[in-house]
């Protein structure tokens, strides 16, 4: 039997790493044929992507993952922004990305009977510079896009508004006002959801088109999302005739989430036996992401609202980084944050942490509500486990993603489509006002996001839209 080795190039960010893990996993559990070899790419200060891949590592038979030897960092004066670091980080390691596949090339076979060949390198949305050494190695290349749908044409579509949003005054009330055409949504795109990263000062959007630029050079281009759930946008992709066969083959999730890796297990049986003492549907859940953080202002005006709604909640709390490519922390104490005595008063109906397990979380019975950054990985567990989410996002895309599920979806309660952490606060009575009508007055919403649960399971079923798309990944891939 010839065995197909499948290589993967992912964004050194755990949000990025994990739906292609996952992705690479799915495939080698689809076919027999398939192993996978994910590369990683060391960055100083992101611990949590050792933790995570030397965890996946010991539970995995036919996938590994090859750390790539580290390179000097791009210079300070060379980017501006985390994009512009991790492409040119990406760029920096292309001739390890050459001898990691030359060398997998060589790699002997497990048995006399068996061969091994390279069939294809998967770059994500910010690996292209990748796809070089595949052309220069004639192996196909693929796009994994953990994106929704949208994003991925908002991404093709930008460098026809360039002009437009160079010209832009950023800041001025007029500019933000300002709302522009795109093909994957059915409503024009207000400028104040654009994504923070599109700024004139930090290049962000020559950085993007770049990028999508270079989808259009690979054989494919997979999509984490589902055909029932992005039918606008997946039309609107189909439509475009320069672009490759798009395969929408989602929800890819990591439901052990990060139970199987935490880097806080006594943390985790806390936050389980405390959920486990909680009604069904009681708790509104507050969590903004491994890269989520708030400032001093908004962190008080949060527990002001929370302890106004009086609902039990579950409130992961994270302190912001101390440099640009740092992760958030955990605080050592939380009295330090918080209104003077908020924890006593509300030690009854709430519980304050640190990272959490959140797929495992939201699976819990006792989950009513999320309050989410809305990163893409996030809205597809809260449909996954049937828990609507009011929007609040951060960073990134999300801004868009929360755009999406608000006004083209109707699938979330808006708190907030264009925050931005420093500029308006969202007052305490606003997050009480939100959360109470999250946790008992958005029966609608509730009900469509049930709906929508059903057809995401339903897609990954035999014959289901996503089981569909991915046979016909594979029978390509195996051609």
């Amino acid at each position: 039997m010839t065995r197909i080795e499948l290589v993967f190039i992912a964004t050194p960010a755990i949000g990025n790493l994990v739906p292609v893990v996952e992705f690479a996993n799915l495939l080698t559990k689809q076919d027999p044929r398939f192993s996978a070899t994910v590369l990683i790419i060391t960055v100083p200060h992101r611990p949590l992507i050792t933790t995570y891949s030397n965890s996946i590592s010991s539970s995995s038979t036919n996938f590994r993952f090859l750390h790539l030897p580290t390179v000097d960092p791009p210079a300070p004066d060379q980017y501006q922004s985390n994009v512009g670091f991790f492409s040119l980080l990406v760029e920096k390691q292309k001739h390890h990305v050459k001898h990691a596949l030359i060398d997998l090339t060589k790699t002997e076979s497990p048995s006399d009977s068996d061969s091994v060949q390279l069939g294809a390198l998967f770059v994500d949305m910010f690996t292209t510079a990748a796809i070089d050494v595949a052309a220069e190695l004639n192996l196909p290349s693929y796009l994994f896009f953990a994106s929704p749908a949208t994003f991925l044409g908002f991404t093709l579509h930008l460098s026809q508004i360039e002009t437009e949003l160079t010209e832009s005054k950023t800041e001025s009330t007029e500019s933000k006002t300002e709302s522009f055409p795109f093909p994957c949504f059915k409503n024009s795109l207000p400028r104040s959801v654009f994504p923070k990263l599109l700024s004139n000062e930090n290049n962000g959007s020559s950085w993007i088109s770049h990028h999508a630029r270079r989808y259009r050079e690979t054989k494919g281009i997979i999509v984490n999302t589902i055909e029932e759930l992005e039918p606008h946008a997946l039309e609107s992709l189909h439509m475009d005739s320069q672009l490759p066969r798009v395969y929408p083959i989602g929800p890819v999730l990591d439901l052990d989430g990060s139970a199987r890796w935490d880097p806080n297990p006594v943390q985790y049986k806390r936050i389980m036996e405390w959920l486990d003492m909680q009604a069904k549907s009681s708790v509104v859940f507050l969590c903004f992401g491994s890269m989520g953080s708030l400032s001093a202002g908004q962190v008080a005006q949060i527990a002001i609202g929370l302890e106004q709604a009086g609902f039990r909640f579950l409130w992961a709390l994270r302190e912001p980084p101390k440099a640009q490519l740092e992760d958030p922390k955990d605080y050592t104490n939380y009295s330090n944050i918080l209104p003077d005595g908020f924890l006593e008063r509300t030690a009854e109906i709430g519980l304050v942490c640190g990272w959490v397990p959140q797929a495992k979380v939201l699976a819990h019975k006792a989950i009513g509500g999320f309050v989410s950054h809305c990163g893409w990985n996030s809205i597809l567990e809260s449909l996954w486990y049937e828990v609507p989410i009011a929007t609040w996002p951060i960073y990134a895309e999300q801004h868009l993603n929360a755009f999406e599920m608000v006004k083209e979806l109707g699938l979330a309660v808006e708190i907030r489509l264009d925050y931005r952490d420093g500029g308006d606060l969202v007052k305490g009575e606003e997050v009480e006002r939100c959360v109470r009508y999250l946790m008992n007055g958005c029966d609608e919403i509730r009900s469509k996001v049930k709906e929508m649960s059903e057809k995401c399971k339903g897609s990954l079923m035999k014959n289901g839209s996503s089981y569909v798309n991915l046979v016909s990944l594979i029978e390509e891939l195996t051609s």
